[in-house]
């Protein structure tokens, strides 16, 4: 599929995003507080694009703040902290929730705003980018051709999915997940819920006048939708989800565009250009020079990416049955594997619970994660299972509302400064 995202006012910087620490580092470099305060909220505005690399372990939140710190003073009322802060809260959420974390993927606050049923599926027009609604139809364009979508687009996207076609927001977050480089259950699951007032005080509505005020300044044409479904005032966008079924697509409809197939495993000839000769065999490699070969075997897994930091041998998990449930696309599944191969000796793609037998008698240890199957996974592998990387101190009770969240972290941590000690 070829998309010209520049005619579509893609910045250069959201268009790619090789998986290396040299793009982390050179993106954190260009990164200006107060100029991100700034923009943010428009499409071509000064983002940073990090939340691929915060999601995959690439960078950690805290490494983040650190190589900021040494060229801007960094405070709770920064915009850029604060979104620091949503993305930790989310984590925080995910944390405390029930059912091992799965409850995240249940409406936390069971308000139905509409009394119809909301449709289990994402309609094919708005799949295939031709609902006829341009800010709808080029949001679709740029995931397809990225993997990436800024944060506004997401919410427009997530709001007419919702409260104009009628579709449950689970099925709408399950579908862009899948598409998503940065795709991160909490973050992604949590925000839609909010959009669909399932984690919020209120539902979350926009219209042709919030995308002609941030619509990218060189393609606003691309996106501005007059005389569309969502060109009407507030009052009647509230009505629209509360009272009326899907409103369904609109005429003068985009030729369909191809959506990419997300699969339960990656795609073999991704497999052998990725990882190649290091696909594990059950032989293992040499330690690296000069290291014990007795010691630790780490398991790495997709949201642990880091570089290493420990002697000993790196085992790359692709733990299949997971992705069952939760498939990506061949550019996900790219980026994951690309660097995988990168920071580790030998990967392993399959069950992982079959190595129990493999790493027995060797001392295991992995980075701990919530994800559905990985969490089940790790656990059955090791007992040494460390904690994420937080940059805000998690308050021990379950905060069900980010200002509270962000309240709770600035007690325990008044100077904000005296957390960026590396």
């Amino acid at each position: 599929m070829n998309t010209d995202l520049h005619a579509l006012g893609v910045p250069d910087a959201l268009q790619h995003f090789p998986p290396t620490v040299a793009e982390v580092v050179s993106r954190l470099d260009r990164l200006h507080p107060a100029t991100y305060a700034r923009t943010r909220n428009a499409l071509d505005g000064a983002v940073s694009g990090l939340s691929p690399y915060f999601t995959h372990g690439l960078v950690s939140l805290p490494q983040a703040a650190i190589r900021l710190a040494r060229h801007h003073r960094l405070g709770y009322d920064d915009k850029l902290v604060f979104e620091f802060g949503w993305r930790a809260f989310f984590h925080h959420v995910w944390h405390h929730a029930g059912d091992g974390g799965d409850a995240i993927l249940k409406a936390m606050k069971p308000v139905k705003l509409w009394s119809g049923r909301y449709s289990d599926t994402v309609p094919a027009d708005v799949r295939e980018g031709r609902s006829g609604v341009p800010a709808i139809d080029s949001a679709v364009r740029v995931l397809y051709a990225t993997g990436y979508l800024h944060n506004h687009a997401r919410m427009w996207l997530a709001s007419y999915l919702v409260h104009i076609r009628k579709v449950h927001w689970r099925a709408g977050a399950d579908w862009l997940y899948g598409h998503l480089l940065d795709g991160d259950l909490p973050s992604n699951h949590l925000s839609w819920q909010w959009v669909a007032n399932q984690f919020s005080s209120k539902p979350y509505y926009f219209n042709a006048g919030n995308v002609a005020k941030f619509a990218p300044s060189s393609a606003w044409k691309a996106w501005a939708s007059p005389k569309t479904a969502i060109d009407k005032p507030y009052e009647e966008i509230d009505a629209m989800a509360r009272f009326r079924g899907d409103h369904g697509a609109e005429h003068g409809q985009h030729a369909a565009v191809a959506e990419p197939d997300c699969t339960a495993a990656p795609p073999e000839p991704l497999v052998a250009a990725t990882v190649g000769a290091q696909r594990f065999s059950g032989t293992w490699p040499a330690p690296p020079a000069g290291s014990d070969p007795s010691l630790a075997v780490e398991l790495v897994h997709p949201w642990a990416l880091s570089e290493r930091r420990h002697a000993g041998v790196r085992l790359g998990l692709v733990h299949l049955p997971a992705h069952t449930a939760w498939p990506w696309n061949g550019r996900r599944w790219q980026f994951v594997l690309q660097r995988m191969a990168e920071v580790c000796d030998t990967v392993f793609i399959g069950d992982a619970t079959t190595l129990a037998g493999v790493l027995q008698g060797r001392p295991v240890f992995a980075q701990a994660t919530r994800f559905p199957g990985y969490r089940q996974a790790l656990a059955a592998l090791t007992r040494d299972l460390r904690p994420a990387p937080r940059l805000f101190a998690d308050p021990p009770m379950a905060c069900g509302s980010f200002s509270r969240y962000y309240e709770a972290a600035q007690r325990e941590q008044p100077d904000f400064q005296r957390l960026l000690v590396p």
